[in-house]
């Protein structure tokens, strides 16, 4: 009876293995590789920032010339009257006139004050903003799978306790069904037996479909069908080694969202110098090549043709526009002085997320420990309290505390495994730092 607990233990190992051999063994790395090649989220945010990869071009920001063809084709049809010098009257229902005028015209502006350099600088700063927020995306997601996975772990660990507090009722019941048959038990004690067989088959009933339902959430975030089965692992590893001045050092140099807010600032301080450029001179070289034709059926010419190149430069400079100028020049200082706020405020709310989470992650490992050296408590409690049930030396109310404590210690340890383990990817994914 020494070894009762180690047996029963692997008897529910084998109950689970064999209900889940046809299923896949999905392991973190996967489900993190799964999710950034399908989630949704991800797709989405990549596709904006492909966008802004776009946007980054000297012809967007108005550096390079604008060539358009153009062509104007007008038709009369007029009834027309003339006196002409020499007294004669002209008269004509009907006339039809025409005009056409095509070609090519060349339009570029070579100076606006620097504006256009500015745009540039800026288009640069929305594509790295893009990518700031990309990463914030796929560091949200991983976290979010972490989480949901290890959350999967630690419910494949409870239903290990509870299949195996099922093995001992059914045992139980087997006992108290034996000690009855030959005199040495009450039908109570049976009934009582069968009662709390039934109850650990409503838990694990509970407990399998919320770890179905889990890996429906985990599917969710793969991007895949949401009714595929499978297994996680037995186990959950924590880094117990995270140091906060570190995790705070990074947070200032990797936190995604920190360093959006920081070019949030950059994008504000060029929208300045657009505004600002507005105050200069813009000057413009044009040219084209232009081809005419008119035909008309009344006056002295009745057709005339053209062709020929033509160029030039144009300037202006504002003088004055309202106070417009002026009024744009103010509210872009102001959006600068709440970009640096809003650094400030987050950079706050960070440090704060940061030191809550470290302190929990603290707490954590310490549960950690305590809970499982009650496990091993409660563990060995019950192998003596099955052995004195045995030989009907203990009441099964004291077996079933016995029973319970073990199942409780368990599902409390495995708990705080996967609380310490939320509390050290939620450090990480402050600080930046969480792999993927």
């Amino acid at each position: 009876m020494k070894y009762k607990i180690a047996v029963l233990f692997a008897f529910a190992l084998i109950l689970l293995s064999g209900r889940a051999k046809a299923q896949e063994v999905l392991t973190l790395e996967e489900a993190i590789r799964i999710t950034l090649e399908r989630n949704y989220d991800i797709k989405l945010v990549a596709n904006d920032l492909e966008i802004s990869r776009n946007n980054v071009s000297t012809g967007n920001a108005g550096m390079l010339p604008v060539v358009e063809g153009n062509l104007v084709q007008n038709n009369t049809i007029q009834n027309s009257s003339q006196t002409r010098e020499s007294g004669q009257e002209v008269e004509r229902n009907g006339a039809k006139g025409s005009t056409l005028n095509y070609g090519v015209g060349l339009n570029w502006t070579v100076f606006d004050g620097f504006g256009m350099f500015a745009r540039y600088d800026q288009l640069k700063e929305l594509r790295k903003l893009g990518e700031a927020n990309l990463q914030q995306t796929i560091l949200t997601r991983v976290a979010d799978v972490t989480s949901v996975y290890y959350d999967l772990v630690q419910q494949q660990q409870q239903l290990k306790a509870l299949d195996t507090a099922m093995v001992i009722s059914r045992e139980r019941v087997q006992t108290a069904q034996n000690r009855f048959e030959i005199g040495k038990a009450a039908r109570l004690e049976v009934l009582n037996a069968q009662v709390d067989f039934n109850t650990d088959t409503t838990n694990i009933l509970r407990q399998r479909e919320l770890y179905q339902n889990t890996q429906t959430q985990l599917n969710e975030l793969m991007a895949r069908d949401a009714n595929t089965r499978f297994r996680v692992e037995e186990t959950i590893t924590i880094d117990d080694q995270l140091n906060f001045s570190e995790l705070s050092a990074k947070a200032i140099q990797q936190n995604p969202s920190l360093q959006a807010a920081l070019i949030s600032k950059r994008v504000a301080e060029l929208d300045l110098k657009q505004v600002r450029a507005n105050r200069l001179p813009t000057i413009s070289l044009n040219s084209g090549y232009n081809l005419s034709r008119s035909e008309s059926a009344l006056g002295f010419t009745t057709l005339s043709t053209g062709k020929g190149f033509n160029y030039g430069v144009s300037a202006s400079v504002p003088i004055f526009n309202g106070f417009q100028q002026r009024r744009n020049q103010q509210n872009a200082s102001i959006n600068i002085s709440s970009a640096e706020l809003e650094y400030e405020r987050l950079n706050q709310t960070i440090t704060t997320q940061l030191t809550t989470a470290y302190n929990t992650y603290q707490t954590s490992l310490s549960l950690v420990n305590l809970e499982e050296k009650n496990q091993e408590i409660a563990k060995r409690n019950l192998e003596i309290t099955m052995e004195k049930f045995r030989i009907g030396s203990i009441t099964p109310i004291e077996f079933r505390e016995a029973q319970l404590n073990y199942v409780n210690a368990t599902v409390r340890y495995s708990n705080a495994q996967y609380l310490a383990k939320l509390a050290e990817v939620s450090l990480k994914e402050i600080a930046g730092t969480l792999t993927f």
